[in-house]
């Protein structure tokens, strides 16, 4: 195994070119790239390079976002049940449904830091366990009590699972499937949500907390059989440990010298001030990245996404959907193909991009839905006008879920992972996190509320934020597709 100063002698010999689209290097010419030996290891697409080990790993970690998804589709199909079995009042139950916020936020406020100094998988494994005692704490509990209890557990290591993902897919995907990759984020918050409402047709709420904890158990598991970042362990020094890692996540035919000196280069640029003091912050190269991260992540969730994910049985019973549950089930599994079916579009067409067709596609359904709602408030329950309406704002929901999954659903998690400093990571990636938790937990706190006093208002105020979104993301989001994590971050100096 070569160490870091041996690639570094080698650096200008090995230095890799493209060729019908494979990368090459020197040292590989003529023998028409023997780093294609282990094909059955490297998945080529573009200029960019997948293996085995980087996918396998991408699906272990995948695992907390499921959790993740499946909290937040919990409080759907159990509104009822919960209510019924626990003698609980509506505001008690939206205080239940919130509370996966309010540990949120304390998992935000932890995740930037945890990740640098314990590593991205020590943060993970602690996320994981305190998510299992929370969904057991909720099956077995006897009062709300528990349920609080379980849902602030649980919250605590969405917070942490929710940034410390998208950042070590970031860090071990190869530049050019980096999107593609950090798509799968959002991807599996979508299919954790869907397995909520679907396994909430045919099982009791209780037996659904016992499944939700099944995701992070194996979680737990998996964490022993995938490598460590090789950014945080350059950061820590461990040198033979970067290698190594690389090794694993490439394939060990693969040329990692180039990608060595990168990762050496960044790690050096920030190793003489690894901590800043808040005061330091108004400086561009720090403000900017926090503010475009915080902005985004706030954005999206004020524009009440959340809100109809949580509560979409109470949305369609609003709208005289009979079988509402089956409709949830419904738009649960529209947001899955939403989400997967294009995932190579961040690496193609570009974040900055399909932000704005993401959010101007927002604005549209919100206002359909909100015009539907409004229309339907003034007809009477039995005219024909009323079932129509009903059905039209059950499309708008629909088609504001697919645009959320294109582009505001999974975009913003990447344009994070990829935008803030090596030595302001930490304490941006919790902001922005916090900032996500925040905004999330008023929205689940008072959506049900809004919807209670009024359904059409409470789309229009969505709809006002989703237009300012889409002014955000014009004016102040850059384009990140095709940067290395190096060069993004020196872009703001």
């Amino acid at each position: 195994m070569r160490t870091i100063e041996d690639a570094e002698d080698e650096s200008n010999l090995r230095k890799p070119f493209l060729r019908r689209g494979v990368w090459y290097t020197m040292q590989e010419k003529g023998s028409r790239g023997s780093s294609l030996s282990g094909a059955a290891r490297i998945l080529r697409s573009g200029s960019g390079s997948v293996s085995v080990s980087v996918l396998l790993c991408v699906l272990i970690v995948a695992l907390g976002p499921i959790q993740f998804g499946f909290a937040c589709g919990y409080s759907s199909p159990t509104e009822d049940d919960i209510i019924s079995d626990l003698g609980l009042s509506l505001s008690q139950y939206s205080i239940f449904g919130s509370l996966v916020n309010v540990g949120a936020m304390i998992g935000a406020i932890l995740s930037g830091h945890m990740a640098e100094y314990i590593g991205r998988k020590g943060s993970l494994m602690i996320a994981a366990v305190p998510n299992v005692i929370g969904w057991l704490a909720i099956s077995f509990a006897k009062d709300s009590l528990f349920l609080y209890i379980g849902r602030l557990l649980g919250g605590f290591g969405v917070g942490v699972i929710s940034y410390v993902v998208p950042v070590y897919i970031a860090e071990i995907s190869p530049q050019n499937m980096r999107g593609t990759l950090g798509s799968v984020n959002q991807l599996s918050v979508t299919m954790g949500v869907l397995l909520a409402y679907l396994f909430g047709l045919f099982v009791s709420w209780r037996i659904l907390a016992i499944l939700g904890s099944l995701p992070c158990l194996i979680l737990i598991l998996g964490l022993f059989f995938i490598p460590e970042s090789p950014r945080w362990l350059a950061k820590m020094n461990l040198r033979k440990e970067v290698e190594a890692s690389l090794n694993v996540l490439r394939g060990f035919d693969t040329d990692i010298s180039h990608e060595v000196n990168e990762i050496k280069t960044s790690v050096a640029s920030t190793s003489e001030r690894t901590m800043i003091r808040f005061a330091e912050l108004k400086q561009k190269r720090y403000w900017f990245p926090l503010m475009v991260g915080v902005g985004l992540l706030m954005l999206r969730q004020l524009s009440g996404i959340n809100g109809v994910l949580f509560y979409s049985t109470t949305i369609f019973e609003n709208a005289g959907i009979s079988s509402s549950d089956v409709a949830t089930v419904g738009v649960g599994a529209i947001q899955v193909l939403a989400t997967g079916a294009p995932t190579w579009l961040p690496d193609k067409a570009g974040r900055k991009l399909l932000l704005i067709v993401s959010s101007s596609a927002m604005t549209l359904s919100l206002l359909f839905v909100a015009i539907a709602f409004y229309m339907e408030s003034s007809a009477s329950e039995d005219s024909k006008l009323y079932s129509i309406m009903g059905i039209l704002s059950v499309v708008g929901v629909v088609a504001l879920v697919v645009a959320f999954s294109v582009g505001m659903g999974p975009v913003p998690w990447v344009i994070v992972s990829e935008i803030f400093p090596a030595n302001i990571k930490g304490l941006a990636g919790s902001m922005a996190t916090l900032a996500n938790w925040s905004t999330t937990w008023a929205i689940t706190l008072t959506a049900n509320l809004l919807l209670d006093w009024s359904a059409g208002g409470t789309f229009t105020i969505y709809a006002v934020v989703a237009a300012c979104t889409v002014v955000f993301v014009i004016l102040f989001v850059p384009e990140t597709k095709g940067r290395t994590l190096e060069e993004i971050q020196s872009s703001f100096e």
